[in-house]
């Protein structure tokens, strides 16, 4: 089915225990705009077009343990962020509210947890 355009990626979902607080961290850490608000869901898209992230409240959620281990909530995906700067990056994610994780596997990757527990990744351009 290569080439078929009846498929496009509007959104990526993340599951959370407060769309508006994820929301919110991931609005001020890109720049990006919150399209649509309801109680328990929040969708932002780049001012440039784009897929956009949405955000979910789930009642049970369990935020993911970073590294993995055997028999602990597991991460379903990350987000890797371009940044011009690891340790600029770092800081204004941090001061936005992201925590840096112990566990960093690479010295050109900075691992971090958004405040829902998600790890992300900065990376050099």
């Amino acid at each position: 089915m290569a080439g078929n355009r009846r498929f496009s990626l509007a959104t990526v979902a993340v599951d959370c225990a407060d769309a508006h607080t994820l929301a919110d961290f991931y609005r001020r850490l890109l720049g990006w705009e919150v399209t649509l608000s309801e109680t328990d869901w929040v969708l932002l898209t780049s001012p440039g077009g784009g897929t956009g992230l949405s955000f979910q409240s789930e009642a049970g959620y369990r935020p993911p343990v970073w590294p993995e281990q055997g028999g602990e909530q597991q991460k379903m995906l990350h987000l890797d962020i371009r940044v011009d700067d690891l340790d600029e990056g770092e800081a204004f994610a941090v001061a936005a509210g992201a925590k840096r994780a112990e566990f960093q596997p690479q010295d050109d990757v900075r691992v971090l947890l958004d405040p829902a527990g998600h790890p992300f990744c900065l990376f050099l351009r």
